[in-house]
């Protein structure tokens, strides 16, 4: 759905809900466009933000409705080792992510290899791989100014 990078409006998240057969209400709209504004936020953060636009949202609520956007497609859910999960408008793509090892800041990166999977195992075992998800793992580029790698 939304992989050119560009910021969809309101007008947009209600249509792309109504798409996806999703009632529209001010809590999903709300965190619809949270997520697409500020990627990968964890649960927490995307439900203050939600109830800073729109007023009580319960925890229940905000986690209902990360999961029914995510099961039609309207965002991905990432969850680095570690981390809770984290979710992201960049949906319908063939990307990755980078994570910083110190303040767990996540960065998308596009695919070396451009299409789906990306990566093939050695063994498929038999099944039909039709994604490949890569966590790059590394320190950002502001940590670096203050990292001191461990003694070898």
């Amino acid at each position: 759905m939304k992989t050119d990078g560009l910021t969809p409006g309101p007008s947009t998240a209600a249509a792309e809900l109504r798409n996806a057969g999703l009632r529209v209400t001010a809590a999903r709209l709300a965190i619809l466009e949270t997520v697409w504004t500020r990627p990968h936020l964890g649960t927490d953060v995307i439900a203050a933000l939600a109830r800073d636009r729109v007023g009580a949202v319960s925890t229940q609520a905000v986690y209902e409705a990360l999961n029914a956007l995510t099961d039609v497609g309207l965002l991905r859910r990432i969850e680095p080792a570690g981390s809770p999960a984290r979710y992201e408008g960049r949906v319908g793509d063939n990307h990755h992510h980078l994570v910083c090892r110190r303040c767990a800041a996540i960065t998308d990166v596009d695919c070396v290899a451009g299409e789906a999977p990306c990566l093939e195992p050695v063994d498929n075992a038999g099944y039909q791989v039709d994604e490949a998800d890569v966590i790059f793992w590394g320190v950002c580029p502001d940590c670096q100014r203050t990292y001191q790698p461990p003694a070898t």
